[in-house]
């Protein structure tokens, strides 16, 4: 039975170099560290309604919509256990795809229709049942790296029915160009996060946009005060013009690093990378990958395995887009591990 439940911070442990968690260093920038102490001082009060409107008025500034059609979460994963409130008769997945939202609809008892994406036509869209209301898709998804076409994803849409786009990792694309966070279509419901460019898996924060009747419904269950201080704090700052011109320039910074890693990648035998890849991921097939990848982790490196994703084997890796050094330490150990002296861990490899 496939761990839905199984995420990349379980492959990574402390002292390893990590490639298996999808995000950008140890921590937040500096400016962002200044604005969660100066928040700080609010946390022996209640979150109230001004801050809570703050942060969504700038979502809304960022994606060009009305506040009323962003709610600010503890974490995109929150938007997804949030999922069974919309009270879906037939839930449609499109897999390979992050697990959580299937996890939660079958949780609450929600039928689940598993739609799976194939490699030999590089992961790309396929049709969805006409009788399920509720549709789950990633863009660019995880962990296939694979950036569907806006136009295909609004195909989606049908009276009725609602489409949940997790884009996650879309910052991490430059331009955006096939977001539909800017999207006011009552059948369309984005959920982000703030984890991965801005380094917050501690702190939980992201937000999900769509009508104000959709994210009613999506919120109906949950708690009073369910987004704290600090997390209305870091999506007011994240969603500013400076925020988002330093995400533009990390996304073609996470390109160029990737475009470089990729050209190094292929030149190892036993390797297929898995392409065109627009996330600051890459979803690799590999020889022996268990092998290889327990191999890596005794030379110090951790990666993502990839049988824990519905539709991917043991033979499946996803490996987080790096620096330059730390992915030529990478590319170095996968050489070791699929030549002739895999077995032999030599000093100073990595």
């Amino acid at each position: 039975m496939t761990d839905l439940r199984h995420h990349g911070d379980v492959d990574a442990r402390p002292g390893l170099l990590d490639f298996a968690v999808n995000v950008r260093g140890g921590g937040p920038p500096d400016w962002l560290r200044d604005v969660l102490v100066d928040a700080v001082g609010g946390v022996g009060r209640y979150p109230s309604p001004a801050e809570d409107l703050a942060a969504r008025d700038a979502v809304a500034r960022r994606h060009g919509r009305a506040a009323e059609e962003v709610l600010v979460l503890a974490g995109a994963a929150e938007g997804f256990a949030l999922l069974p409130g919309l009270r879906s008769r037939l839930a449609a997945v499109v897999h390979p795809s992050f697990t959580e939202p299937e996890v939660a609809l079958r949780q609450a008892g929600i039928p689940v229709r598993r739609i799976m994406l194939s490699a030999d036509d590089g992961y790309r869209l396929g049709p969805v049942p006409e009788d399920a209301d509720l549709v789950v898709i990633g863009n660019p998804t995880n962990p296939t790296s694979v950036l569907h076409d806006r136009a295909d994803l609004l195909g989606l849409v049908r009276p009725g029915r609602v489409v949940v786009v997790d884009e996650a990792f879309m910052d991490a694309v430059p331009g955006e160009p096939e977001s539909l966070a800017g999207e006011a279509n009552p059948g369309i419901l984005v959920v982000r996060s703030l984890t991965k460019t801005w380094a917050l898996p501690g702190l939980r924060a992201g937000y999900a946009l769509g009508s104000p009747e959709v994210l009613a419904r999506l919120a109906r269950n949950r708690p009073h005060w369910p987004v704290g201080t600090l997390q209305l704090a870091a999506v007011e700052a994240c969603s500013g013009p400076a925020a988002t011109a330093e995400a533009a320039r990390v996304a073609n910074e996470i390109v160029r690093n990737r475009e470089s890693l990729v050209g190094e990648l292929v030149g190892i035998p036993g390797i297929e990378v898995h392409e065109p890849a627009s996330g600051p991921f890459l979803l690799l097939t590999v020889k022996d990958g268990e092998r290889v990848r327990e191999g890596l982790r005794r030379r110090g490196i951790a990666v993502r395995r990839g049988d824990t994703f519905p539709g991917l084997t043991a033979d499946h890796l996803r490996v987080a887009v790096r620096d330059p050094e730390s992915c030529a330490a990478l590319v170095r150990a996968l050489r070791a591990e699929l030549g002739s002296d895999h077995g032999n861990l030599k000093a100073g490899l990595v």
